[in-house]
């Protein structure tokens, strides 16, 4: 494999290979998390709280 073009369906074949259902499971969860999180989650909360974070991290952003 190591000669072999790297290819989105070779680590798909290898992550099938080696990932327990449970780590797929909790994979699948996290991907549906992150992206009801964008769906629905509204602009400015998630600006605001980005911004607090920044700054506690000591970040200047404007």
């Amino acid at each position: 494999m190591a000669g072999d073009t790297d290819t989105v369906r070779r680590r798909i074949d290898h992550a099938r290979a080696t990932l327990t259902p449970a780590q797929m499971a909790v994979g699948v969860g996290l991907i549906a998390a992150l992206g009801f999180t964008l769906l629905f989650v509204q602009d400015p909360l998630v600006h605001d709280g980005l911004h607090n974070i920044r700054h506690g991290a000591g970040v200047t952003c404007h």
